[in-house]
């Protein structure tokens, strides 16, 4: 077999690792419950916990739920179930609790609150009372003057007895940090050195709302260091925030824990990953079949490599070996085709016995053969009719090429246009069930004039690759919403490759 590159170029930058640890560590994740748990989530979880167990330390996971318009309860539950799937484990959290619980963000706001206060009282932070129309007037005469966006600073400077006499008024406020307004912000990466910010690119955030729960910068540093986090391992797209981590710091006299921004998940067109171009719930490599321990070693190989380069090694290897010395700063490329053949790797190690169990944890579990078997008996005449009938119920993605896409009637680029608006609904549910699956397309088919035929033949043939199927939203149901958007994108993909053909003369 050929064999693939690991993680993108080979001429990646080496990382400049000064990471100390003087003591056992402790370190976390913060995910927010806004979604289906997404594989940046695991990467960060596997890299945090190994560097806990190399050093006898303490991996913590909390949830970053202040966003009360985004959180889904549900959400959480399924990142802690995934993240255990995956064979991450914690010492702290909301569902094992800890001696700094509590765990959830929303759960501490009286301590935010009282950090805002001291703050204030510090004159290191200010009461904002700025509506939200005028922050909106300001934003858009900034871009007309094609100036720097960002907020101007108005109340920075009200008198206390002005901000006393709205506060009696009933006025809402934000309260916002006193940023520097000359100078610059250096940020210590311990695999990057210093990496300096202007600090007039950063205006005075938004620390506690209207609403009395705080932003993510204000919570994370609380939280961090009230939770005693040494050493903060997450993506480099925090790297742009961690100047004001650092201010805010500063403001309230903590000492700063030792900032690591790992490099970013790509996808092969180097592009950061993203649900558009590769699969980002854990969820779907579950279903897809992908084994834990195999998810674990290509999570590994993003960025970091053993000291004998080999590909193949277990947790407890990469623990035994680690540090990050062997990071690499170049965007790890999340491939599907290596993660397949790592995982082929991994099925065939297993016992017959093994494999059969992997297979009815997966694939023909009893509980999923009964939700096929009574969508499917009433349209087979012979148990040997089952599979051939059913096939799109048991495999991944499906080979579009001769298949009746798009159905007749509809033309490719009508199709693809069908199958991607209809996709922007389906991930923006939050449950997945028949009648809810079918009330949305039939919306969709409503709010964007397409005749009912063509919407439901379209993602017929996308979901199942046939004309002839059990009932569509039963059948998408079943099959998963995992399966069901990988397949409704990657079918999206193949319309739009499909040559126009000509106009009828």
């Amino acid at each position: 077999m050929t064999q693939i590159n690991q993680s993108g170029s080979s001429a990646a930058p080496k990382a400049f690792s000064t990471v100390k640890v003087t003591a056992p560590p402790r370190v976390r994740i913060a995910p927010s419950p806004t979604g289906d748990p997404h594989i940046g989530t695991a990467y960060m979880g596997l890299f945090n916990s190994v560097f806990a167990k190399k050093h006898g330390g303490t991996f913590v996971v909390r949830i970053e739920d202040t966003d009360q318009t985004r959180y889904r309860k549900m959400s959480e539950d399924m990142i802690l179930k995934a993240l255990k799937w995956v064979g991450i484990e914690w010492q702290e959290g909301p569902d094992v609790g800890g001696p700094y619980g509590p765990y959830r963000q929303s759960e501490r706001l009286p301590m935010y609150r009282e950090a805002a206060e001291e703050l204030i009282s510090k004159k290191e932070a200010y009461r904002c009372f700025c509506s939200s129309e005028r922050l909106t007037q300001v934003r858009e005469a900034q871009q007309a003057k094609k100036e720097q966006s960002g907020y101007d600073r108005h109340c920075r400077d009200l008198s206390e007895s002005a901000v006393k006499e709205k506060l009696a008024s009933g006025a809402p406020s934000t309260v916002r940090l006193k940023a520097p307004i000359g100078g610059q912000t250096v940020v210590h990466d311990c695999l990057r050195g210093d990496v300096s910010f202007e600090n007039t690119q950063l205006d005075d955030m938004v620390l506690l709302k209207s609403d009395g729960f705080p932003t993510y910068h204000l919570a994370s540093v609380v939280d961090d260091h009230h939770m005693k986090i040494s050493h903060v391992i997450r993506g480099e797209e925090w790297l742009s925030s961690t100047p004001k981590h650092v201010l805010l710091y500063r403001a309230f006299g903590f000492e700063a824990p030792q900032f690591i921004h790992m490099p970013l998940l790509r996808n092969p067109d180097k592009s950061k990953i993203s649900k558009r171009k590769n699969p980002t719930s854990i969820l779907y490599y579950q279903r897809k079949g992908v084994l834990p321990e195999t998810l674990r070693n290509f999570l590994g190989l993003m960025g970091w490599s053993m000291p004998d380069e080999r590909e193949i090694f277990t947790t407890a290897e990469m623990v035994e070996n680690f540090t990050f010395d062997r990071m690499s700063l170049g965007g790890p490329v999340f491939d599907l085709q290596k993660l397949d053949w790592l995982n082929g790797k991994y099925l065939r190690t297993l016992s017959d016995d093994q494999y059969l169990h992997a297979l009815k944890e997966v694939t023909l579990g009893d509980e999923y053969l009964k939700k096929v078997i009574q969508l499917v008996k009433e349209r087979v005449e012979t148990l040997d009719g089952f599979v051939s009938y059913a096939h799109f119920f048991f495999g991944g993605d499906l080979n579009y090429v001769g298949s009746p896409l798009p159905p007749k009637g509809v033309e490719s680029k009508k199709a693809a246009v069908i199958l991607n608006e209809l996709l922007d609904r389906f991930e923006a549910l939050d449950e997945w069930n028949a009648k809810i699956l079918h009330d949305t397309a039939e919306a969709y088919c409503k709010d964007s004039g397409n005749k009912t035929k063509d919407v439901f033949m379209t993602l017929r043939v996308a979901v199942t690759g046939t004309l002839q199927s059990p009932s569509l939203a039963e059948t998408c149901e079943v099959i998963g919403k995992e399966i069901v958007r990988r397949r409704m994108r990657l079918a999206g993909e193949y319309l739009k490759k499909m040559p126009v053909p000509p106009p009828a003369s």
